[in-house]
């Protein structure tokens, strides 16, 4: 088989972020080029010496749960560092938000019973969510080595999203109804926060959906080294 052959249905094979997905189709190709190339220099003819290439660096298969694993490993780092850094960054505008722009002392004292605990249990969920993100990026990262299945880890971060953003939104839509008559906050700083929020938020659902994807088109045989592992 030509490399070129060899490099396109890898390409059609694997499943990941555009980036890490080419740069690893690009590694292939150059390392099949570098092996042709001096098997051409023995002698063999350019298409003898592709095919050989090919032939030692093994079917497609076989090469591709590596490089899918490798692919989910990197979409799990993506999404765990959005988590990471979107979540602080929306609690924190929110909260500079309230101070700059406070509402008024009889909003506050006419605020229903269940404001308080509905606020403290928003900010724990944004904040668990934050620490998870942290977490797996951490462990898909420098704690690689030691992680023996990081398609699980990077599925868990798209079902974390999916749990934790209904709630999200239901506990901030509470909170919403509960400051009603909030005339201290401003229009524009709270359209501008409220764009922030819901973009934040759009890209968590891109991420779990990409994620989900992945580790749905991980090949069997990598889902096989992984229970074996």
């Amino acid at each position: 088989m030509p490399i070129d052959d060899y490099v396109a249905e890898l390409n059609r094979t694997l499943t990941g972020p555009p980036g890490p997905k080419r740069d690893l189709v690009v590694e292939a190709r150059d390392s099949l080029t570098d092996t042709a190339d001096a098997l051409e220099a023995e002698g063999l003819d350019r298409a003898e010496a592709e095919r050989i290439a090919v032939a030692e660096f093994g079917p497609v298969p076989e090469i591709a749960p590596g490089y899918q694993a490798e692919l989910t490993s990197a979409a799990g780092r993506r999404l765990g560092f959005l988590l990471f850094i979107s979540v602080p960054i929306t609690v924190l505008m929110w909260s500079v938000l309230w101070r700059m722009y406070p509402a008024d002392d009889d909003v506050w004292a006419s605020q229903p019973v269940w404001y308080s605990p509905v606020s403290r249990l928003l900010d724990i969920v944004q904040l668990a969510v934050g620490v998870y993100g942290g977490l797996v990026l951490l462990a898909l990262g420098r704690g690689a080595r030691w992680i023996r299945r990081p398609r699980l880890l990077t599925r868990s971060l798209a079902l974390v999203v999916w749990i934790s953003l209904p709630i999200t939104i239901a506990l901030a839509q509470f909170l919403t109804h509960g400051t009603e008559g909030a005339s201290g906050l401003d229009v524009l700083p709270s359209a501008l926060a409220n764009l922030v929020t819901a973009a934040v938020w759009g890209l968590q659902v891109y991420g779990a959906i990409h994620c989900m994807r992945i580790t749905r088109a991980t090949h069997p045989r990598a889902g096989a080294a992984e229970r074996s592992s």
